[in-house]
């Protein structure tokens, strides 16, 4: 059951705003956490917060999860305070301590509770309109990996593990395709034949994370457009969001993630595959933006694996739509009754697109 707003209002009095709290009211589309705007009167004038409670039913290991994102912080505020650099609280959240100096409030039923600055002047946006959008986004996100690359201490936590372990979701996938236990593998022959004729290619990331070719890296893991905060002027990126999935992992994967996301024209489950395509002026903007702020500090194959790393995110999602489907969509919300197979083919599509175009997206890295 969602938490209501005088929930929230309650909890907010856990939190040490040094200030008088006014209200708080739902905010956002999100569909997992509830987001709550919350306004507190500090010295005369009214700030904003966001608050937050963690959907422990999704995120198994909320407290893990926090210890992540608490550590994130930390250390991404101290490197742009110790840089000097210019607005260094809107360019990384920082979370609110609780009147026990402690990154996140548990209520007496168990919910975990956070609380963020609110970025003023800077709007997340869902799609990409423009390859300065793709740049904007790529450029922040090669900027939160490049604080992060030197994060001290134990590695983080893996708080969803196998989260992009290809060979694992091929697994699965199999496994389904055997059973077949909702008699749906013929109604999905092309697809199933296009996933298996690529099995030799799930392994590559995950072999070289192993043997080192790779090194692993803190990773965003959810690298979609509106997970960053366009400045509302210079529409540049500001703060990067949702943190939830930063976990260990490669900086493919997140580069991978915005070719998925952010050179299609298509929505996801588009039915009408002859729109679907990898646009290619947005994989140069994408690579034009991550690598003027990545490049310092990533390595001559990742570099070079990056067109590769756009269609292996693509296919490992088109895989995972696929195996719901087979499995009998327990997994992936859907609308009508083939939802997750149209998603699947959506994928396919843009798979098949970026392969007829990588010899370009390579000449696009080496020039960049």
């Amino acid at each position: 059951m969602a938490a209501t707003a005088a929930e929230a209002l309650v909890v907010a009095s856990e939190f040490d705003f040094g200030g008088t709290i006014v209200s708080a009211a739902p905010y956002g589309s999100g569909h997992i956490n509830d987001t709550f705007l919350t306004l507190v009167e500090i010295a005369g004038q009214q700030r904003r917060f966001i608050l937050q409670r963690i959907n422990h039913q999704v995120f198994k290991q909320p407290d893990l999860l926090m210890e992540n994102v608490a550590r994130v912080c930390a250390h991404a505020h101290a490197k742009l305070n110790a840089a000097g650099t210019s607005e260094a609280h809107r360019r990384v959240l920082r979370l609110i301590p609780t009147h026990q100096g402690k990154a996140w409030h548990i209520d007496p039923s168990g919910n975990r509770w956070r609380c963020y600055d609110f970025i003023e002047g800077a709007t997340g946006h869902d799609v990409v309109r423009s390859p300065a959008q793709a740049e904007a986004a790529a450029k922040a996100f090669g900027a939160f990996q490049s604080l992060l690359a030197d994060l001290p201490g134990e590695r983080l936590h893996e708080t969803i593990p196998d989260f992009h372990h290809t060979p694992s979701r091929f697994a699965r996938f199999q496994a389904a395709l055997a059973k077949d236990s909702h008699g749906r593998a013929a109604a999905a022959g092309p697809e199933i034949a296009f996933a298996l004729a690529r099995a030799s290619e799930v392994s590559v990331i995950v072999d070289a994370l192993r043997d080192g070719t790779l090194p692993e890296r803190v990773t965003h893991n959810d690298t979609k457009l509106n997970n960053v905060l366009l400045d509302d002027v210079t529409q540049d990126g500001v703060c990067v969001i949702d943190l939830d999935t930063v976990m260990p992992g490669s900086a493919l994967y997140d580069f991978g993630d915005l070719v998925r996301t952010s050179t299609s024209p298509a929505a996801e489950d588009e039915t009408d595959l002859s729109v679907v395509r990898m646009q290619l002026p947005m994989f140069a903007a994408l690579v034009r933006g991550y690598l003027a702020s990545a490049r310092g500090f990533l390595t001559p194959r990742e570099k070079e694996l990056l067109p590769f790393a756009g269609k292996l995110i693509t296919f490992e999602i088109g895989l995972r739509f696929l195996t719901d489907w087979l499995e009998g969509d327990i997994y992936f919300k859907i609308k009508r009754p083939r939802h997750n197979l149209d998603r699947c083919r959506t994928q396919f599509k843009l798979v098949a697109s970026i392969e007829e175009q990588l010899p370009d997206m390579k000449e696009i890295v080496e020039r960049a």
